[in-house]
């Protein structure tokens, strides 16, 4: 008599869904047209890169809006803003394990400009939470951030 091993697979029943995944280079895409829409003062572009139900918040709730149309509205909604803004991206990283990233940031306006740092977390390639610290400055970056000797 002569006994044959037989392997069995194991099958699912439901195959699992893609899960989309944000990568360090859509990562910076995400940011890019974030500041496209400020720097152009179109707010439905700068909205779009948000999840419908995201926060954006300057602890400990300074600045809060929560959900995509209280973000579109607070960067000037359908007429945009009545002044021109810049937001111009210096140091930006991301782990694409976590799904969450930061970036070093210069955002000006007539009034002021202020230097900065945002830690974010995204869910399927949106932005789902934005989390941000700043300081007022009149310096440029380089000297903002220089180091004494």
């Amino acid at each position: 008599m002569t006994v044959v091993p037989v392997l069995v697979a194991c099958v699912s029943a439901k195959p699992t869904p893609p899960i989309s995944v944000t990568t360090g280079t859509s990562f910076q895409l995400l940011l890019d047209t974030l500041a496209s829409g400020w720097n152009e003062n179109d707010a439905a572009l700068a909205a779009s890169v948000f999840t419908e139900d995201a926060i954006y918040v300057e602890p400990p709730d300074k600045q809060l809006y929560v959900g995509r149309d209280s973000i579109f509205a607070f960067f000037g909604g359908d007429n945009g803003r009545d002044y021109k803004m810049n937001m111009q991206w210096h140091n930006v990283a991301f782990n694409e394990t976590e799904q969450v990233g930061s970036g070093e940031f210069t955002f000006s306006w007539p009034e002021g400009q202020v230097h900065g740092m945002v830690s974010i977390e995204v869910e399927g390639g949106k932005i789902s939470l934005w989390r941000e610290y700043f300081y007022s400055s009149d310096l440029g970056w380089e000297d903002f951030t220089r180091t004494s000797d």
